[in-house]
């Protein structure tokens, strides 16, 4: 694809971005949709915005910025779908689904390990788009683009507090042979660093280190974002 072509491709998916605004604003505005259902969408529209807008800001080229836009856009839908379907959305769920789109299966390239939590949909939304960046990182840079010996481990606990408990989770990559990581400044970086921390009043830690990645976080973990269940 020449770069008029990737422009004009990338006119066309804006296009049609604007249009279904407009749907779901009309949807909106009708007195019988459910109350909760027109937060949800209000909810949606706003972080879509945000990630159109803190994408363009990145100042990629037009396929690659194309690229990454509709991989985030997916992301954001899945979520959105599995809200839709159940109210909520698993945490462990969430993170193997994402990676799965990558090819990354749990086994030798990847430990998750936690308790069952049930994410409510804004935190669901913003820690979705989180582990989306992680995800495309790893593969693109980091120990899941590795043939082997690159592995992929996420822990999370929450611990007790006041007012609130602390909801905390690991994020760690790991590869052999060491490979270099990528530390360019981009809307990912951004997503980790500073959307988590503001929307969801949590303390980051994203760090590049010699032989991956690590992205922590500490979130406090009233009920409106989220439970831990007894589900297995």
């Amino acid at each position: 694809m020449n770069p008029d072509e990737s422009v004009a491709a990338l006119t066309a998916r804006n296009a049609e971005l604007r249009a279904d605004n407009a749907r779901l604003r009309v949807l909106l505005d009708q007195r019988d949709t459910p109350a909760e259902l027109r937060h949800r969408l209000r909810t949606t529209l706003g972080l879509l915005r945000e990630v159109i807008q803190r994408s363009a800001e990145a100042r990629e080229e037009a396929l690659e910025y194309a690229t990454h836009l509709r991989d985030r856009l997916d992301a954001l839908v899945r979520i959105h779908v599995a809200v839709d379907q159940n109210g909520e959305v698993d945490l462990h769920s969430a993170l193997a689904e994402e990676l799965l789109i990558y090819t990354v299966q749990e086994g030798e390239r990847l430990a998750l390990s936690g308790p069952p939590i049930r994410l409510r949909p804004r935190a669901a939304q913003i820690l979705g788009v989180a582990f989306h960046e992680l995800a495309v990182n790893a593969v693109e840079h980091g120990s899941a683009a590795m043939q082997a010996g690159g592995r992929i481990d996420v822990s999370w606990h929450v611990e007790p507090g006041t007012p609130d408990p602390v909801l905390v989770l690991v994020w760690k990559e790991s590869a052999n042979p060491v490979r270099a990581v990528s530390s360019r400044q981009g809307f990912g970086t951004e997503v980790l660093r500073d959307m988590v921390a503001h929307d969801l009043n949590a303390q980051t830690d994203l760090a590049f280190t010699p032989d991956g990645l690590r992205w922590a976080i500490r979130c406090p973990f009233p009920p409106r974002v989220g439970v831990v269940t007894e589900e297995a």
